[in-house]
């Protein structure tokens, strides 16, 4: 009886995506808004390019005192760019698109904003709430899609309070909080 618990806890430990080598090797931040902290892990080995990029922001404390600044309740949530009043930040310069990397824009998975250019990604992110699968290479018009770099661990119900906030017209910008929603910070934790 004693080995036979001892051989399922050993293949459970063996199947948790917690106990993964891939999962300890990955880096973790945690993003604290005004309305709660997320835990985000980022996939290395997936989007090398989009993690790097991300830490360096990270590291910069580019992020702290920025805003979600487009909300959507059935799509996502974005921010990075900006800081409060819509004053857009100055960025780094683009990394390549990853979106070919196996990841799908899936609820709770983080991804790098994009304008039209399928390489013109800098500092502005997105959190999936919904699946969109529509984001996905293989999915988009163009065959490029968005680069999931990371995905969310702790904290979606942040996410989901993020996505309820309301939201309105400001500065001709579409899906703007009426009250801020600030990154107080973001700091790597692993």
């Amino acid at each position: 009886m004693f080995r036979v618990v001892i051989i399922a806890l050993a293949l459970c430990a063996a199947l948790s995506p917690v106990a993964s080598s891939q999962d300890a090797k990955n880096p973790r931040v945690v993003i604290e808004t005004t309305l709660g902290k997320i835990t985000v892990e980022l996939f290395v080995e997936k989007a090398p390019f989009s993690v790097k990029n991300f830490l360096h922001y990270v590291e910069e404390k580019h992020y702290d005192g920025t805003i979600f600044h487009r909300v959507i309740a059935d799509f996502m949530i974005q921010g990075g760019g900006f800081e409060p009043g819509l004053k857009e930040r100055k960025t780094r310069d683009p990394v390549r698109n990853e979106a070919g990397n196996g990841l799908g824009n899936l609820r709770g998975t983080l991804a790098m904003a994009r304008t039209d250019d399928p390489d013109s990604a800098t500092s502005q992110f997105f959190i999936n709430v919904v699946d969109n699968k529509r984001l996905d290479r293989e999915n988009t018009k163009d065959n490029v899609g968005y680069t999931v770099f990371g995905k969310v661990t702790d904290g979606m119900d942040v996410v989901d309070k993020i996505r309820a906030v309301e939201t309105g017209l400001q500065q001709g910008f579409k899906d703007v909080p009426v009250k801020d929603v600030v990154i107080v910070a973001v700091r790597r934790v692993k």
